[in-house]
């Protein structure tokens, strides 16, 4: 095979609610930041997946495309030798005059992804609908996003208007340029469940498949599907969808910690914002990841499960995990490691993507409410775009570069620690052998703040009294709780400046989000002095703040 290739990608996101649209591009302000583009091309990356949304283009019917905005983009990823791979709807619902459940909806896409080939009749790679079975859930099944129906027959409606959109563009496309790829993603987990429930967690791992069987043909009469489909009256629609497949030229895997589930009837086990159910029953759902031990499911297993059914080119197309800084590194360091794992049994892993590279408004509340930042592998904190730890992560990985030390101890997902539930108790997990470690100086008691931080968060650390004498052996970054002027090395430093923060405001040692925004800062290679005050934290602070109000 050829060799694994990096790309990247910015969560493009324009989901419609109740109050109207939320446009993630807008909120990262990479709208206005062509500039953004230069230092994608710095890690490395051989392609992007990247908007020219509908909603963003052609916005009213009858109306003209504006194609100012991605005329300027293509043309620069053009030059910089970056192929985009374009995506026409992400989790989205079109433009105002048209939805989901509406019958002009795939017709519309069409039409629209005709333009969009026309102007860019080089473009080879294209994403028409990301994640058309996730975006059914969310908008049809369970009215999170417009048009906020909850439904079964709603949920498949919605998910084969996305699907025929997804041929008819495919159509429109292939008239332009006969060699365009379909590059189809969608979210890719397992779910588990206690025996109760064996019938639900069935019905949910063959509902998976539904994006990638629908437009393969695979959903006759001798598919699971063929008799829900029928009970629902769906029956003409999956016909002529099978005699017309569009099978993909790739399947576009996303998979998140999030994405294998546990259903479980002993509700009283779990917190009530973890209740749900169906029709008949009712139960928990959460994390498998939570519950299982030995833990079940992640990338391995779903690439090979993607591959035993399909056979076909696999790309991992979104790897991100909202977390320290540390747990983002790892679990991109894994995922590029199972994708090269999954290459030597013979799986056609094509490529890894960096995905989120500005961070993503709102996803904690499923775009819901509130626009609370994410960092990605830049950060936006400040304003700006400041490379994090992933940016020099995701470069070394295709060079077989050396990591950073913090990524070689396993992620919370596979330490004790990470069961919640089912448990008998919770396991403290403790600071990882080996590696180099951070030097922790200062006052004892403020120490263990950090001390403690570092062994929740699994990083390797020695603690130093400034009176000792004694210094670890070659850390990989020093947090100093006083002010030392004379150090001269080139190791990154993080000075908190103890006399500065007054007496019954917030401190260092008193808010655990400080401790944390510190330790990312630190693996992000920021050194410094940074102030911790009554009202200001510098730099990436925000976050910290808003764990930690001022007292």
């Amino acid at each position: 095979m050829s060799p694994l290739e990096l790309w990247g990608g910015t969560e493009c996101t324009v989901n419609r609610t109740r109050e109207g649209y939320r446009d993630q591009t807008i909120l990262s302000g990479h709208h206005h930041r062509i500039s953004d583009l230069d230092l994608f091309a710095d890690l490395g990356l051989s392609a992007i997946r990247y908007p020219v949304l509908w909603e963003r283009t052609l916005s009213a019917p009858g109306g003209g495309p504006d194609w100012t905005w991605a005329d300027a983009r293509l043309s620069r990823l053009r030059e910089l030798d970056i192929r985009p791979i374009v995506g026409l709807v992400h989790h989205g619902s079109g433009p105002r005059h048209t939805h989901l459940l509406d019958e002009g909806f795939a017709s519309g896409l069409g039409h629209f992804a005709g333009l969009v080939a026309e102007r860019y009749d080089w473009v080879e790679e294209w994403t028409p609908v990301n994640e058309p079975l996730t975006t059914a859930r969310f908008s049809a099944l369970y009215g999170h996003w417009y048009p906020h129906e909850r439904s079964e027959r709603a949920f498949w409606i919605a998910l084969l208007n996305q699907i025929d959109a997804t041929r008819a563009a495919m159509r429109a496309i292939r008239r332009i340029n006969p060699a365009a790829r379909l590059i189809q993603t969608e979210d890719l987990g397992r779910t588990y469940a206690t025996p109760e429930l064996t019938a639900q967690a069935e019905h949910d791992n063959l509902r998976r498949w539904a994006s990638w069987d629908l437009l393969g043909g695979r959903v006759d009469r001798h598919h699971s599907l063929w008799e829900i489909m029928v009970r629902l009256g769906l029956e003409d629609r999956i016909r002529r969808i099978a005699d017309d497949p569009c099978p993909p030229d790739v399947i576009g895997l996303n998979h998140y910690l999030t994405s294998d589930r546990f259903l479980d009837h002993r509700t009283e086990q779990y917190p009530p914002h973890l209740h749900g159910g169906n029709d008949q029953l009712y139960f928990a759902d959460t994390e498998a990841v939570r519950v299982l031990d030995p833990p079940q499911g992640g990338f391995a297993n779903a690439l090979r499960e993607a591959w035993d059914r399909y056979a076909t080119p696999i790309a991992i197309t979104e790897v991100h995990n909202g977390s320290t800084r540390e747990e983002q590194l790892r679990w991109a360091a894994e995922a590029w490691d199972m994708a090269q794992a999954a290459r030597d049994k013979g799986i056609d892993v094509r490529a890894v993507t960096a995905w989120s590279l500005l961070g993503s408004y709102g996803w904690n509340t499923l775009l819901t409410g509130g626009d609370r930042y994410e960092p990605g592998v830049f950060d936006l904190s400040s304003g700006v775009p400041r490379p994090t730890a992933l940016a020099a992560l995701w470069q070394a990985l295709p060079r077989g570069e050396l990591r950073h030390d913090v990524a070689a101890a396993p992620g919370w997902w596979r330490r004790p620690d990470r069961i919640l539930y089912g448990a008998p108790a919770v396991v403290q997990a403790s600071a990882p052998a080996g590696g180099r470690p951070l030097l922790i100086v200062g006052d004892p008691d403020d120490c263990s703040i950090v001390a403690q931080a570092c062994t929740r968060r699994a990083i390797n650390y020695v603690v130093n009294e400034p009176s000792s004498g004694s210094a670890a052996t070659d850390p990989w970054g020093v947090i100093e709780l006083f002010n030392r002027r004379d150090d001269t090395s080139n190791t990154p430093h993080f000075t908190i400046k103890a006399e500065i923060i007054p007496i019954g405001r917030v401190s260092s040692v008193q808010c655990p989000g400080i401790i944390d925004a510190a330790l990312d800062l630190l693996i992000d290679g920021a050194p410094g002095t940074w102030r911790f005050g009554q009202d200001t934290l510098t730099l990436a602070m925000s976050q910290a703040h808003e764990q930690c109000p001022p007292q």
